[in-house]
């Protein structure tokens, strides 16, 4: 299958390399001269503009930073650019408002298409084992399916269009809960004398199992390896954690919904970020309890 890939940052250049590795042809796109080079190197052609890369394709796959962003590229260079009958996947994490949108204005033109964020983070875009949440009709997310098969571990259609997104921020606004409410277990513990690895041991085999204890403790020393054993770098940015928090707000008060314990989550994250951690795995904040 041809098929366009645009934005080549630190997910989307994995999982361009694993079209590739999938037996696809890829025909790249990014602003930045670096990532279109790794591209490259991985096995994609790249082009001058996200317009030529869409020129002959089957399949349209986009990770771009924001909704508006998003909305540009699809309206200015992938939307009456691309072949009558390829399909459109945006990968992207944004707004549930502008994904339908989106999806809506490319229906029109005739035009299959799906929001479809992932989880898992850098390791997994490069490992081939995202997990896709799928918003879009059944149609088009049939014809998605084999696409994001190739870089992912599971494939979920959540719904209509914008229940990717839907998915993508509730459950990262429950990830961050669950961190926080590690971080000030685990500093709880150590300050009363029981010793973190003993904890970790305790809690992560009883009613205290959670994936932030379990599969990405937040202790450096302690529990699996993760981003606090190589000084909180890698993983998940706090940077991306709050932009997905200030979307599940967005969501919250739009819906009318109660989420008196994702709002503080994000206030926690709003500080962490602010004190200049943006670029540290979400994890540490289990710094900030001292």
């Amino acid at each position: 299958m041809k098929i366009a890939f645009i934005g080549l940052g630190n997910m989307g250049g994995g999982m361009a390399a694993n079209l590739v590795k999938a037996g696809h042809s890829v025909r790249a796109f990014d602003l930045s001269a670096e990532a279109a080079a790794t591209a490259r190197g991985n096995g994609c052609e790249t082009f001058a503009s996200a317009k030529e890369a869409v020129q002959g394709v089957d399949a349209v796959v986009s990770m771009l930073p924001n909704g508006a962003i998003v909305k540009a590229v699809y309206t200015d260079d992938v939307i009456g650019h691309a072949p009558e009958g390829a399909v459109f996947l945006d990968c992207s994490t944004i707004d549930v408002a502008t994904a339908k949108e989106v999806i809506e204005a490319a229906s029109a033109k005739g035009y299959d298409m799906v929001d479809t964020p992932v989880s898992g983070g850098i390791a997994a875009a490069n490992g081939g084992t995202l997990t896709f949440m799928v918003g879009g009709t059944e149609k088009a997310f049939e014809r998605a399916k084999p696409i994001l098969e190739a870089m992912g571990k599971a494939v979920i259609h959540a719904g209509d269009a914008g229940a990717g997104q839907t998915a993508k921020i509730c459950n990262n606004m429950l990830l961050a809960i669950h961190m926080i409410g590690t971080a000030e277990a685990m500093k709880m513990a150590e300050k009363l004398g029981l010793d973190p690895q003993k904890f970790y041991e305790i809690s992560s085999q009883s009613s205290g199992y959670n994936w932030s204890l379990n599969a990405y403790t937040p202790l450096p020393g302690v529990g699996v390896d993760s981003p606090a054993d190589n000084e909180y770098q890698g993983g998940f940015a706090t940077a991306l954690m709050l932009k997905d928090l200030r979307l599940a707000m967005e969501a919250a008060e739009n819906s009318d919904s109660a989420v008196p314990l994702g709002a503080r989550a994000a206030a926690l994250y709003e500080d962490f970020a602010g004190a200049g951690n943006g670029g540290l795995d979400f994890s540490a904040i289990i710094k900030t309890y001292t």
